[in-house]
């Protein structure tokens, strides 16, 4: 009888801490990786730091001094949402949409791990040693901020989002580094197809947006890979273009403004609301 009541006790506690640390299905998360339109390249501004509210949420990716964050804990999502000292990012508006379009029920999740000027095979979990080791040490420097592999960086972070809410779908911009290289889309696919299986995911479940680049109209020295962009969804079905029309970029051609960021974010959002109003 004892023992059989020791049993029924150890049962009840295990149900209980597994209850603790269920997944709550109203805390959507969302991936995101590139580089360094995804990483955050212009300086955010007054606006973009007032919160309406706490729904939307970062977990950081990395040890941050300014802001004050730590590696695998959630935060108010105020820009940066990327490292310490990157910008404003598709990603803050992306999130700012989705809280204002879904219930008050709903959370939203980010996390954001890009690094600026990469090529997509340092997502390729079997081939970015090679890559990294040929890269410029500055490109080195940003990846070591990541522990030296940004992908399993990504991973990681996923696992601990996974414990506490439930993966929604994965927000992808880049390129520029790869323009006029045709393979781009079966890249993207091979990193897209390990994060299912590393985070035991389902396609069917999880929309892939990627963003174009800096269009020819605004400056885009890199506007010729949208044409390639836009092919992505013939080699992911569940893969959908984010249009770059009208966003505002720099005189560099290759970023966005503040205000590009805003709108292209903003796009990224609609698109995602919409995805989820389908369910």
């Amino acid at each position: 009888m004892k023992t059989s009541f020791s049993l029924i006790i150890c049962i009840l506690l295990s149900l209980a801490g597994s209850r603790a640390v269920a997944q709550d299905p109203s805390f959507y998360i969302f991936l995101a990786f590139g580089q360094s339109n995804m990483e955050g390249h212009a300086r955010f501004e007054p606006e973009d730091t007032v919160m309406t509210n706490d729904r939307f949420r970062v977990l950081s990716a990395v040890d941050c001094t300014d802001p004050d964050r730590k590696k695998g804990v959630w935060y108010i999502a105020k820009p940066p949402l990327c490292r310490c000292g990157t910008g404003l990012t598709p990603t803050d508006y992306f999130g700012r949409t989705l809280t204002e379009r879904l219930p008050d029920s709903i959370r939203i999740g980010v996390i954001n791990v890009s690094v600026g000027g990469c090529k997509i095979e340092l997502f390729d979990k079997n081939h970015y040693t090679s890559y990294v080791s040929s890269a410029p040490d500055w490109l080195k420097s940003m990846v070591q901020e990541y522990g030296g592999n940004p992908y399993e960086r990504l991973v990681e972070m996923a696992k601990i989002a996974q414990k506490q809410g439930v993966i929604k779908g994965m927000l992808l911009h880049q390129g520029e580094s790869d323009t006029g290289d045709i393979s781009w889309p079966e890249k993207v696919k091979t990193v897209y197809a390990n994060l299912l299986d590393d985070l035991s995911l389902k396609a069917g479940e999880i929309p892939l947006l990627a963003g174009e680049l800096v269009g020819e109209a605004q400056g885009g020295k890199c506007a010729s890979m949208n044409t390639v962009i836009r092919t992505l969804p013939e080699t992911i079905p569940t893969a959908y273009i984010i249009s770059s029309e009208g966003c505002e970029a720099v005189d560099d051609g290759l970023h966005f403004s503040a205000a590009g960021y805003r709108v292209l974010g903003q796009r990224y959002g609609e698109k995602m609301y919409a995805l989820l109003s389908s369910e």
